[in-house]
């Protein structure tokens, strides 16, 4: 994330810590004579040594301004790089959770899913309040991860030539996707315990026939530790830097992606759309992220309806009302009659 974290020190940290907390005369801060000089090691917890600038990436450099070294925060100030990383995290993950779930909106979902009974009233701006209050807490969460890395103890390398291997960094791709299947499947298993449930998970089991909008809405907690692989990933493996941008540009993809309700494959491998709607239906099944291995071997895939498939089907009410019958016998053996999805719907029925 350094490679981030230096875009944004370019083109807004510098001038806006340049200004709200500058360097006194007596600062240690000062413009180096050489720029490009290596930095020293940095302490974790250790005060900052006076910054010198060094390239994130030896793919492309972005020179700083003379707003780098007016701050009393330089930019290895380990304070200064919670405060951004938080808030990087938290708008940045706004502004694409935005734009990727409203293009799906758009062009992708499928509009006539507001007519399932199992749709609430108000639903996607339910969905975004939901998330609204998630990612402030989920962004403070994840920042100590992304701090580590900036700050050297992550496994992070930048040019091929560092590479641990020929062609690891193709092979870094499907084993980045292998190990975060793997531990996002026990993950989200285990949020299905009846001990964490119901406090935890069953707030992103609302929306029982979701929008893209509902790819982030979770309660904060969820939502982190089923980010957790994402974050561990590069403290035990190499990861490139660009692959690792590249990455999570793909995560937050992928996770409105399943979210969007259009069955374009029936894949025996890869958990799509359709695989994900089964667990939003029918609770119990298809945890896994990425592909359905772990759902097959831990006795938990369930094979998507062959009628979502069909657009003369997929709506239909006689669909519908066999989704409903299902869906609400497995709720009152997971839930109980309590569960706020049937108030949700005693209250669409009074508004009818």
């Amino acid at each position: 994330m350094d490679i981030v974290l230096e875009v944004f020190d370019t083109y807004i940290g510098d001038r806006i810590y340049a200004s709200l907390l500058p360097a006194s005369l007596s600062s240690s801060v000062s413009v180096p004579t050489f720029i490009n000089a290596p930095n020293s090691t940095l302490s974790f917890f250790g005060a900052s040594t006076p910054y010198v600038y060094e390239p994130a990436t030896s793919f492309f450099q972005l020179e700083p301004s003379r707003f780098a070294y007016m701050s009393a925060w330089p930019r290895n100030n380990i304070y200064r790089q919670t405060t951004s990383f938080f808030f990087i995290t938290w708008i940045f993950g706004l502004i694409v959770y935005f734009i990727c779930a409203t293009l799906s909106y758009i062009f992708i979902w499928d509009k006539t899913t507001v007519k399932h009974p199992k749709y609430l009233k108000n639903q996607i701006p339910l969905e975004i309040a939901q998330t609204m209050r998630a990612m402030p807490v989920m962004s403070l969460l994840t920042v100590p991860f992304f701090v580590a890395e900036v700050r050297g103890y992550a496994k992070l390398y930048d040019s091929f030539d560092e590479e641990p291997f020929p062609y690891y960094s193709i092979l870094q791709f499907p084993l980045f996707i292998a190990f975060t299947d793997l531990c996002i499947y026990w993950i989200h298993r285990g949020l299905h315990n009846p001990l964490v449930y119901k406090k935890l998970h069953k707030p992103h089991h609302k929306w029982i026939m979701p929008s893209p909008f509902a790819s982030h809405a979770f309660h904060p907690v969820d939502g982190w530790s089923q980010s957790l692989p994402y974050h561990i990933f590069p403290f035990i493996f190499p990861l490139q830097k660009m692959a690792y941008v590249f990455l999570f540009g793909f995560i937050n993809f992928w996770t409105v992606m399943i979210h969007d309700g259009e069955y374009v494959a029936n894949s025996p491998v890869i958990n799509g759309a359709a695989c994900h709607t089964m667990h939003h239906l029918y609770f119990n099944y298809n945890y896994g992220q990425f592909t359905t291995l772990w759902d097959r071997l831990g006795g938990s895939y369930r094979k998507p309806n062959e009628e979502l498939f069909r657009r003369e089907t997929k709506m239909g009410k006689e669909e519908w009302d066999r989704q409903t019958k299902e869906m609400e016998d497995i709720l009152k053996s997971v839930e109980g009659t309590d569960d706020r999805t049937y108030l949700a719907d005693e209250q669409n029925k009074k508004d009818l």
